[in-house]
This record gives C-alpha cells, structure tokens and sequence, in this order.
C-alpha cells in the first residue's frame, strides 16, 4: 500500500512532515497550526490517514493537509 502526502511523495514509518493548513481538532478549541512539524509518524490501515503525536496527544491526520519534509 503506497502513502502519499498532498504534493505526491511516498511516506513512511518515522518520516518527518509538515502541516500545509491550519487544522482544528474537533472536541476541543486548538488548532495546529500550519507549518508545524511533525516527526515520527505512523502508518495506518487507510491509505488516506496517518498516526502522530502533536503537543503530547496522539491524532489521526488526514494525508492531504501533509507534506514530507
């Protein structure tokens, strides 16, 4: 199964990745905002979804708001 992010590129267990928008987690008031980086994440089941730890909680981001550093 290839893992793509929003410009094309192939993703991996422990890439590296950066947010292309500001996203609001739903259920709570915080946003993430764009640029952040995020270091190692991990792959799921869905080919459109990646697992990640931003600010010490773990979340599932869609890989369209993604780009692989």
């Amino acid at each position: 199964m290839e893992v793509k992010d929003a410009s094309g590129k192939i993703l991996s267990d422990g890439d590296t990745i950066t947010l292309s928008k500001d996203l609001k987690l739903k259920g709570t008031n915080t946003v993430i905002k764009r640029g952040t980086k995020i270091k190692n994440i991990r792959l799921t089941d869905d080919p459109d979804e990646i697992d990640c730890r931003v600010n010490k909680m773990s979340i599932v981001l869609r890989t369209e708001f993604v780009k692989r550093v």
